[in-house]
């Protein structure tokens, strides 16, 4: 029989792991209800757009005649947004049991069950994180929900960056239950534009577990969207050459002798919605992907696992914005994506995708001198504490390791005075490890 004061250890040590999956729990179902939210959401905006041009004089409305048209189109355009993310949202295996009573905050671990379904298998990593593996087969929030995306190089994608913390397959609905509680979950109808429905949604996509979230939330959602064209659509592709190439094209010259048999390995943090991983991975290497947020996590996996074809999906990430647009099919403008068929993109056996974050992940004593390579884009500046991140870089390359970077030195959390516009200033640099042998002897 255990003595008392280890008892009491032991059921402290329960309690708290209760707190952190209720608060994981709570968190997950904000990220879910903001999802959810989406349409309702965008409706409002539309809403509000009719208010105002029903207040115009009669004269202006007659020059904007074709506007009540466009309103019908932009519910056209967040109906088919909303097909999209109820198929994604169904995809979705929860880490935890979204049914669960939510309890008091806390801090947040965890870990995904193996999912026998999908091409990609899940398992736990060490430390905090959950990594989602594509087999040979095949080829946000987060905890806290605070991450950096690896942004591309125009500056409005750079969206909340808070709030995007740092880029498909479904059946049809059985059954008019099944529509009416998908309409109510969304607070609109959803289909796509053959008028398709999603299929019936899992008991914690239920409305009685949905949560108001603040509009600041849904907007994660929205960025979401813009950065599927970035990661994932042909209309993309100019920011990924910018931000992305010369990262592969450097890689591809420091590790010229790349073999199948024991393929080199490379860490992304910050990897966003995973395209640059995979693109790592197709050159030859082992290649992980760790991101933070679930919002992001939730869409790549989708992405990664669920999409059949290239093109497969469509939506309209600019309806949000009145901005920069010379006209409405500007604004109107659909995307289809992805444009290519992830799991025949010739992927390195390996590849993976590990969500938690990057210094409670890589600090583990597993993970020391396990990575030929870490490549960070647009990622470094996301650091409260640079120098640890510095520090964790170097330790788990191997010796002889390279450190790629790419982006701008903006630190989110440092102040910033007198910013005259949002454009970026990326420095491009490779750092090499050196040996434990070599250093000593320099010393």
């Amino acid at each position: 029989m255990k003595p008392r004061q280890e008892q009491e250890e032991d059921e402290e040590r329960l309690r708290q792991r209760k707190l952190e999956e209720s608060l994981e729990i709570k968190s997950l179902r904000r990220i879910v209800s903001a999802y959810l939210n989406y349409a309702e959401a965008a409706e409002e905006d539309v809403k509000r757009y009719e208010r105002s041009f029903r207040k115009l004089p009669p004269s202006h409305k007659a020059l904007l005649s074709h506007y009540p048209l466009k309103f019908q189109s932009l519910r056209r355009c967040i109906s088919i947004n909303s097909y999209f993310i109820f198929n994604m949202l169904q995809a979705f295996e929860p880490p935890l049991d979204m049914s669960q009573d939510i309890d008091d905050s806390g801090e947040l671990h965890f870990e995904w069950p193996p999912n026998d379904g999908n091409v990609c298998s899940h398992e736990s990593t060490t430390a905090r994180g959950s990594c989602s593996k594509l087999d040979e087969a095949c080829c946000g929030e987060s905890s806290n929900v605070m991450s950096k995306l690896a942004e591309g190089l125009t500056a409005n994608e750079e969206v909340q960056i808070e709030g995007c913390h740092g880029s498909d397959t479904g059946s049809c609905l059985a059954g008019e239950e099944n529509n009416k509680m998908t309409a109510e979950c969304c607070g609109n109808h959803v289909s796509d534009s053959n008028g398709n429905v999603p299929s019936s949604p899992r008991d914690w996509l239920d409305p009685s577990f949905q949560l108001h979230v603040p509009l600041v939330d849904v907007d994660k959602v929205r960025c979401i969207l813009r950065n599927i064209v970035r990661d994932w659509a042909a209309e993309g592709q100019k920011e990924r050459d910018q931000c992305y190439k010369p990262i592969l094209e450097e890689l591809n010259s420091l590790f010229p002798s790349r073999c199948n048999k024991s393929p080199p390995t490379c860490l992304v943090p910050g990897a966003g919605l995973g395209r640059l991983a995979l693109e790592i991975s197709c050159l030859g290497f082992v290649s992980q992907g760790n991101e933070f947020s679930y919002y992001m996590m939730i869409c790549s996996s989708f992405i990664l696992n669920q999409t059949q074809n290239a093109g497969e999906w469509t939506i309209y990430p600019w309806i949000h914005s009145n901005c920069n647009s010379l006209s409405d099919s500007d604004q109107l403008r659909p995307v289809s994506f992805p444009d290519i068929h992830p799991a025949s993109a010739g992927i390195t056996e390996g590849f993976s995708m590990c969500g938690g974050d990057f210094v409670e992940v890589y600090s583990d004593p597993s993970q020391v001198g396990v990575w030929d390579a870490v490549v960070t884009c647009f990622f470094i500046d996301t650091a409260h504490n640079i120098v640890e991140y510095i520090e964790i870089i170097s330790r788990i390359l191997k010796d002889g390791g390279v450190w790629i970077n790419l982006g701008p030195l903006l630190y989110h959390f440092a102040d910033m005075y007198g910013q005259e516009d949002n454009r970026y200033f990326a420095a491009f640099w490779t750092m090499r490890k050196k040996s434990a042998a070599v250093e000593k002897h320099s010393t």
